[in-house]
């Protein structure tokens, strides 16, 4: 037996959508699982996930790693997907995204991501189910990759345990907004949509480039945001913008790794 399987990285949150939105992202991570004589590390995330659902013994492990780790652009959500689904093939149990979402989310702590891993295209979730939205978003993601990695777990540690309840009821409305521009594919909405006072200025700190993008972001975009938890920030731009949102974003941006992704409208799948 010879699995060959690939997962999505995803950026989550997109603004106020906070631990409940994510879209995959057109970088992929693989996994070649081989049966035989291997020796499988256990320690392994990948291979945890797929132990989840069927046995390690004998099997060894390959992975390919393209998604920059502790950038926020949810490497280790693609890493389980991976897992959760050459689990369930080798098992022959049903790769169904919500049930392997279930399965996982133990694993990453954080459903938005591993749940459009799973899926792929534009996912909202709410207590381990998946609703797919759309395959695409109604604006190009440029991200801005900087060299300096951040801990999710420092991330979520420098969040207060609570916020005003002006701040909360902003990001309510923005997050309500969000939703009407992915099922409308309105860049307009979208563009007013994305902004958070939740989590966004608290991670700042940690994420110079939010400031540096938003402080003078191209001609024809519509905001930015930061991915998952950070540091990548994404520059959202019209579509017709974007080649020289681009262009532009590589000249100014020239620390970070400037990359424009398209919207994966599939998710963790056999290769």
């Amino acid at each position: 037996m010879t699995l060959r399987v690939r997962a999505p990285a995803t950026t989550a949150n997109i603004g106020p959508g906070f631990d409940c939105a994510a879209a995959a992202l057109d970088l992929w991570n693989e996994v070649e699982v081989v049966e035989g004589d291997g020796d499988a590390d256990e320690s392994h995330l990948g291979v945890r996930a797929f132990a989840l659902l069927a046995p390690t013994a004998g099997k060894s492990f390959r992975f390919t790693d393209r998604i920059p780790r502790e950038r926020g652009l949810c490497s280790s959500a693609a890493v389980i997907a991976l897992g959760l689904v050459a689990g369930a093939l080798a098992a022959d149990k049903d790769p169904a995204p919500e049930k392997l979402l279930a399965e996982g989310v133990q694993l990453e702590g954080h459903a938005d991501n591993l749940a459009a891993a799973l899926a792929g295209g534009v996912c909202l979730t709410w207590e381990n189910r998946i609703v797919r939205v759309a395959d695409n978003l109604p604006a190009v993601p440029i991200a801005l990759v900087p060299e300096a990695t951040v801990s999710t777990a420092a991330a979520r540690n420098s969040l207060p345990d609570s916020v005003p309840h002006a701040d909360a009821a902003f990001t309510a409305g923005r997050a309500a907004l969000l939703g009407a521009a992915l099922a409308q594919g309105s860049a307009d909405l979208f563009g007013e949509a994305i902004h958070d006072r939740l989590h966004e200025p608290y991670r700042a700190a940690e994420a110079p480039l939010l400031e540096a993008a938003r402080s003078n972001l191209p001609e024809g975009a519509l905001g930015a945001t930061l991915s998952g938890s950070g540091p990548t920030v994404i520059v959202w731009v019209r579509e017709e913008s974007a080649a020289a949102s681009e262009a532009e974003l590589a000249s100014r941006f020239t620390e970070a790794s400037v990359v424009r992704f398209a919207v994966s409208p599939k998710g963790a799948s056999p290769v």
